[in-house]
């Protein structure tokens, strides 16, 4: 009796398992997953030479994993164990409710200085100002939603730190301005970006750095675009049932702010609000078309101009800025492999914003081009 129940189970478990191994050439692989919004390994290219390298073997591997039948249901499905098990943890992600929260861990202090000593040069070499903001993360601003000892570093100590040590710029207080509003939607809750509401009060703290009066917010015209983003970190936790955030505009593109896209040697307008982008999964990259390594905005307003070195959070507040400068550009140093001082230079930038999440900040391996 005992033998062919375990003969059964062996069955069972053969069967799974070949019923898995012809559905892994027999579906189709897939190029991009929209759940996890990032591209998928395909079938890798066969070579001796690649078999003995190990590339070969190492992206067989990958294959396997992003093509395995169904991998979408048993992500959710293993957050969904994990929540069971009485972990509020998935892939350096916490289930907070209706939001999710990125882990976060701060770098060492030698770390911090070194990128803080890029901004420092930059300042000392060019002739216009330099302001340097550090914009905290919603695990920060949120902290309060983590669940109950939750091992994550408090990027506060991040903040004061590299404020102590920048000596050529002028810091500006974006924390400050921030947890004056936790209680408002400033962060999405699937996202690791702030909202529309959010920039605008990064970008009051900007004004304040400046010189500048900023608009008050009743001057704006609010209007909801989407309805349905589920961003980043809704990706990578596998929590796919917290539901979907809104995604807002402030200030309406009434066409004069003239947008010039530099891809490489390409040059391309593009508007302020890419709402092609609001059809597919990255949906905030409709603000100012997500990322490229320069774009050049012609504001169509007298003043000043302005070269903002950036993250992804400058997208959304960018549309803010406008009416203070005639010119705004705006550089990603993940894509931007020429010498910025040099282009600061050449055009006469009347200001620089060096800005980032302190996320981003303590891990962009391209901040040493500052300080070229």
């Amino acid at each position: 009796m005992k033998k062919a129940a375990n003969i059964a189970v062996a069955a069972v478990f053969l069967i799974f398992i070949g019923a898995f191994f012809v559905l892994q050439f027999a579906i189709p692989d897939r190029e991009f997953s929209e759940q996890e919004n990032r591209y998928l390994q395909e079938t890798p290219e066969f070579s001796f030479r690649a078999l003995f390298d190990g590339s070969f073997t190492s992206k067989f591997e990958t294959y396997t994993t992003d093509q395995f039948p169904f991998r979408d249901h048993w992500i959710t499905m293993k957050a969904r164990c994990e929540l069971l098990s009485g972990k509020k943890e998935n892939n350096g992600a916490y289930y907070c409710g209706d939001t999710i929260l990125a882990d976060y861990e701060n770098p060492g202090r030698d770390d911090i200085d070194r990128r803080v000593d890029y901004v420092n040069a930059l300042a000392e070499k060019i002739d216009a100002p330099v302001y340097f903001g550090l914009i905290p993360g919603p695990t920060m601003i949120n902290a309060s939603l983590l669940p109950k000892n939750a091992p994550t570093d408090d990027q506060q100590t991040v903040l004061d730190w590299a404020y102590h040590r920048s000596r050529a710029a002028a810091n500006i207080d974006l924390a400050s301005a921030l947890g004056a509003h936790k209680d408002e939607y400033i962060y999405y809750r699937t996202d690791h970006h702030w909202t529309s509401l959010g920039a605008y009060y990064g970008y009051t703290a900007i004004c304040e750095a400046m010189g500048l009066t900023p608009s008050p917010l009743s001057a704006y015209d609010r209007q909801t675009v989407s309805e349905d983003f589920c961003g980043t970190t809704w990706s990578s936790s596998g929590f796919t049932w917290v539901p979907p955030d809104t995604i807002e505009t402030f200030v309406p593109d009434d066409g004069t702010a003239s947008i010039t896209l530099f891809n490489g040697r390409e040059q391309l307008a593009t508007p302020l609000y890419d709402t092609s982008y609001l059809a597919k999964k990255d949906k905030y990259s409709m603000f100012l078309g997500g990322n490229a390594p320069l774009r050049s905005i012609e504001t169509g307003h007298d003043g000043p101009s302005l070269l903002i070195v950036r993250d992804s959070y400058s997208d959304s507040l960018a549309p803010f800025l406008l009416e203070h400068f005639s010119r705004i550009d705006l550089v990603d140093l993940r894509y931007y492999a020429s010498s910025l001082s040099a282009y600061i230079a050449q055009n006469g930038f009347d200001a620089v914003l060096v800005l980032y999440s302190v996320p981003n900040f303590t891990t962009d391996l391209n901040l040493f081009l500052l300080s070229l």
